[in-house]
């Protein structure tokens, strides 16, 4: 949104005899706006008359507009002891206060003018002016009608009235009452018809409101010269990267950067190539936007939008330190920067640098008050650390005739950025209707995870596991540890151990067999989307029996929205006992197939899954047989704390009891922010 600019009232003093006056050339060159020339002229003057009101008066002026506002207010000060009550020295001083920003001390100025001289025009104007600056826009807006009535179409008056509907109109955007921002700057045009500012504001809020096609139509609009169709064109892309449509965003993009060449207007350029390089990152052309980058900074050298670019290719390719040492450059040389204190925000989370990350959300809002993005950002730190309360709840069933149902209640409680705490009760209870044999579990369970470094958490959870069957049960410990770390760019590894007791059905229950898995988790991600995730576990059973998995997938990012992940999967499973009428284990297990991924949302409120694979398994050297598995889910958010998940699946791969098994399993998840946000919240606000 176009900041709002101080207008300076331009009082033109008429003399008689001005025509003939010595000073003459100076009120020319003070209409002309050439300040410091006017300044020496009237020092020179002023020696051979120091008492002139006239040239004193206009000596003030050219001192308060070349950049010397305190000084300014002294001359005028002085005068004011010399001629009380005159209002031409009255209304310069209170301007003075306008150039050096201190409205607050105009207003009560402007204020006293004005109850003293309603019909004044420049008082008039000048008071709406202080209003609009202390952003009391709506007072500002009635002064400002007041002052066209004294002189209507007055075009200095006009001009301001734009501004301050501009600034109104930010005001209200945000807010987010974007009606009321719509409206205010529409009135624009009755007064300057297809106005640049109104029209570039106007596409701005469509672009914020994710309404594409009019931000679109609204650049079209802009689009009446050279160099106003190469800035519609940059406003188009954007429009089109936020209508998810990025190719066509380079398109358009490519297309202003060929019309930029001919024009002369830096900033226009660098805007331009700016957007185009944008565009190159948005469609992963990562090193076709790095080569770009790098030859532009021979041109423009230590420039905030090229720093930004550094940045936003670093969060792109998975270099968020680099991100971060680009937007303090940024910062260093515009400590107000939005892009850099939002962008740093960004960038220090993408890290893992979660405190560092509030700070500069915080600071971002210190600058710019209740802006939508920031708030926003702040918003999400708190969802990822607020205590929840999660419910999962799941029906099963198989062609082995077994039946289960199973409910795990999980609170999660972080005490910091750093340290979190959970304790889960977990239920099921398993029936084969044909031997009619039954059992259930119970398990209570404490954890916590703490993060030892950036990107690298410990996970631990403790528990028990009570389980019963016809009239006998026991107890046994469970224990669960995770160790993730992300020790490459693209690479996330975890290694874990696991006791638990298996409990897929009442037989398996009733044998009380302990299984302590050692496993490893591994996923290499790519720029150009392709990515492999790999999963090895060796298992030791309380029965004597070992048990081999190897699981490995490549796969390739298809689409980002709605998401869509295709890939082969294979699958290797061996045990060095083979108990087949206890349970599946074989000697050698193998499966491969082909899988689908596609998530995406109904609504913004509304998001969708679905997945599925099929394949070959082959147990020991048996004739290879078809596998199939799906999925299927929907997830609905009630309000901002509270959200569901519905789900299916099923699957004929082989698993714990036999190959040509049936498996499908039906579920609701439940999940409750307990609080509006996180408990240490109050401390790092501060």
């Amino acid at each position: 949104m176009l900041k709002l600019n101080t207008l300076c009232i331009v009082l033109f003093f008429t003399f008689i005899g001005m025509a003939q006056s010595p000073l003459q050339p100076g009120f020319t060159l003070l209409e002309n706006g050439d300040f410091e020339q006017a300044e020496t002229f009237f020092e020179g003057y002023l020696v051979d008359d120091p008492n002139n009101k006239t040239a004193l008066l206009c000596y003030g002026r050219a001192v308060g507009l070349s950049g010397e506002p305190r000084k300014a207010t002294g001359i005028f000060s002085d005068l004011l002891k010399e001629y009380p009550g005159d209002f031409e020295v009255q209304i310069n001083y209170n301007e003075s206060f306008l150039w050096d920003k201190k409205y607050e001390q105009a207003e009560p100025l402007y204020a006293d003018l004005v109850a003293n001289y309603p019909e004044n025009f420049g008082a008039v104007l000048g008071y709406a002016n202080t209003l609009s600056n202390l952003k009391n826009y709506k007072k500002a807006l009635e002064w400002v009608e007041k002052a066209l009535q004294i002189d209507p179409g007055n075009i200095g008056a006009l001009t301001s009235k734009k501004y301050m509907r501009l600034g109104y109109a930010n005001a209200y955007v945000n807010a987010q009452n974007y009606k009321k921002g719509e409206a205010l700057l529409k009135e624009i045009f009755t007064d300057f018809p297809e106005d640049k500012d109104a029209l570039l504001n106007l596409a701005n809020l469509y672009l914020i409101t994710k309404n594409t096609e009019k931000a679109k139509a609204t650049y079209r609009r802009l689009a009446t010269s050279p160099k106003d169709s190469i800035t519609a064109l940059n406003g188009i892309a954007l429009a089109e990267h936020i209508g998810e449509n990025d190719k066509q965003a380079l398109v358009v993009a490519t297309k202003a950067k060929e019309k930029a060449k001919s024009v002369e207007d830096v900033t226009l350029k660098e805007q331009t190539y700016d957007r185009y390089i944008q565009a190159l990152i948005w469609n992963r052309k990562y090193n076709q936007a790095k080569s770009e980058i790098a030859v532009l900074e021979t041109t423009y050298e230590n420039r905030n939008w090229i720093y930004a670019l550094k940045a936003m290719h670093g969060l792109y390719t998975g270099s968020p330190k680099k991100s971060v040492a680009n937007y303090d450059a940024i910062l260093k040389n515009d400590s107000a920067s939005f892009d850099g204190n939002l962008g740093k925000a960004n960038a220090l989370y993408a890290a893992d640098r979660i405190i560092p990350a509030y700070n500069a959300a915080f600071g971002t809002l210190k600058v710019f008050k209740d802006q939508k993005d920031a708030l926003g950002f702040i918003n999400k730190l708190n969802v990822s650390f607020t205590p929840i309360l999660e419910e999962h709840l799941a029906y099963t069933f198989d062609n082995g005739k077994n039946v289960a149902f199973s409910t795990n209640t999980t609170a999660t409680v972080p005490l910091s950025t750093k340290l979190s705490t959970n304790l889960s009760y977990n239920f099921r209870t398993t029936e084969n209707t044909i031997t009619n044999n039954k059992a259930s579990s119970h398990i209570l369970s404490a954890g916590l995870d703490y993060k030892l470094l950036p990107k690298t958490t410990f996970k631990v959870v403790l528990g028990l596991n009570k389980s019963s069957f016809d009239s006998e049960s026991y107890t046994q410990p469970v224990i669960d540890v995770k160790l993730l770390t992300q020790p490459f760019k693209l690479q996330n590894l975890e290694l874990n151990y696991k006791r638990e007791i298996q409990s897929f059905n009442a037989d398996l229950i009733e044998r009380e067999i302990i299984m302590n898995h050692y496993g490893l988790n591994y996923n290499l991600g790519t720029n150009f989307n392709l990515g492999w995730y790999t999963q090895a576990i060796y298992t030791t059973q309380s029965d004597d029996n070992i048990r081999k998995l190897l699981f490995t997938s490549l796969y390739y990012n298809v689409l980002r929205k709605p998401a869509l992940k295709v890939g082969v999967n294979y699958q290797y499973l061996s045990f060095a006992n083979q108990v087949p009428t206890i349970y599946f284990s074989p000697e050698k297990y193998q499966a491969v197939e082909l899988f689908g991924d596609l998530r995406g949302e109904f609504s913004e409120n509304t998001t969708y899954m679905m997945s599925a694979a099929t394949g070959l398994q082959q147990v020991e050297e048996d004739p290879n047989t078809i596998i199939f598995r799906a999925e299927a889910g929907v997830t609905h958010k009630f309000s901002k704390r509270f959200s569901g998940n519905l789900y299916g699946k099923y699957s004929n791969i082989a698993s714990a009891t036999a190959a040509g098994f049936e498996f499908t399993e039906i579920g609701l998840k439940l999940k409750w922010l307990m609080t509006k946000k996180p408990l240490f919240y109050k401390k790092i606000a501060k």
